[in-house]
């Protein structure tokens, strides 16, 4: 069943925790993101901790896997690209997003490589804040905080 047009792409840059994209899979799912994996994973789709986080919810999300984040933006031609870093200075609540945005993140531990913050479709870097001293949050932790947002300012159609 084709999936209708998502109110928002995420897309994980080389994810390494299976758990974490299981979990990814399942906030797809239930809130009609589209999941975007680049590769190379640092997992097998088979694994068993990726279908435990997902639950029961892999046959509800969309998903794709692409080989470069270039193949990602290659098939989103004329979406913004918002990319979450800690390093960021705008925060996440101070854009106002739109159908067919993509929330891109990095890898666990590292974040996003600089090449990547630095790519020319990249149209801004947000943070999410947090207490200071404190190195990040866990990458579905925040995929979920950015998407949730997003929704609720695209008036979380379908729910």
């Amino acid at each position: 069943m084709p999936q209708p047009d998502p109110f928002v792409h995420v897309v994980y840059f080389e994810p390494r925790i299976p758990g974490n994209t299981g979990s990814a899979i399942r906030l797809a799912a239930v809130t009609g993101a589209r999941l975007h994996l680049v590769e190379p994973l640092g997992f097998d789709l088979s694994e068993a901790k990726l279908k435990r986080a997902g639950l029961d919810y892999h046959d509800l999300a969309f998903m794709d896997v692409h080989t470069s984040l270039d193949a990602v933006l290659d098939a989103l031609p004329d979406a913004r690209v918002f990319a979450f870093t800690t390093q960021a200075t705008t925060s996440y609540t101070s854009v106002t997003y739109t159908p067919g945005d993509v929330l891109l993140f990095g890898p666990e531990p590292t974040g996003l490589p600089d090449d990547v913050l630095a790519h020319p479709r990249v149209t801004d870097q947000l943070r999410i804040p947090m207490l200071a001293g404190r190195r990040s949050l866990n990458l579905t932790n925040a995929a979920s905080i950015a998407v949730y947002e997003a929704w609720r300012q695209t008036g979380f159609a379908g729910a």
